[in-house]
C-alpha cells in the first residue's frame, strides 16, 4: 500500500541528481564476472530512483520497487527499447539481492546497453514533470 503525502519537489530533485551522477559512475566500471552484480544493482538503482521522483512530485511515498518503476513504464515517451525491460531489471536485481543469483557479464553489458539507450530519455522527462 502507498502512502499519500503533500509533493515534495526537493526529494524529487535529489532523487533525480543522485540517479544521474550514479549512471555516469555505473556506466565506467569494467564489465566482468566480478564487477556484473553491481552494474546490474546500480543501474536498476537509478531507474528506481527516477520513478521515486515522479513519485515524490506527486505527494506519493512507495512501500515497494514495483511502484516507482511501474511510474516510469506507464510514461508515455518513445524510446530506442521498450520500458517493461524495467520489469525484468527489477526481477534480476531482486534474484541477486535476496536469491543468490550471479549476474554475468553479459547481464552486466544488457544492463548498460538498455540504460544507454533509454535512461538519459527517462531522465529528462522525469526532470521536466518534477519541474513543472
Amino acid at each position: 500500500m502507498n502512502r499519500r503525502k503533500t509533493s515534495d519537489v526537493k526529494k524529487a530533485i535529489s532523487l533525480i541528481n543522485s540517479s544521474n551522477e550514479d549512471m555516469k559512475y555505473t556506466t565506467t566500471l569494467d564489465i566482468n564476472e566480478s564487477s556484473a552484480n553491481t552494474i546490474v544493482r546500480n543501474v536498476y538503482e537509478c531507474f528506481r530512483m527516477l520513478g521515486e521522483a515522479l513519485l515524490a512530485k506527486k505527494g506519493i511515498e512507495s512501500k515497494d520497487h514495483a511502484t516507482p518503476i511501474n511510474e516510469l513504464i506507464s510514461l508515455q515517451i518513445k524510446t530506442a527499447r521498450p520500458l517493461n525491460i524495467l520489469d525484468n531489471l527489477r526481477r534480476l536485481r531482486r534474484n541477486v539481492n535476496y536469491y543468490g543469483y550471479k549476474s554475468t557479464s553479459e547481464d552486466a553489458k544488457n544492463a548498460i546497453n538498455f540504460s544507454k539507450e533509454c535512461f538519459f530519455i527517462l531522465l529528462k522527462e522525469v526532470n521536466k514533470r518534477v519541474n513543472d
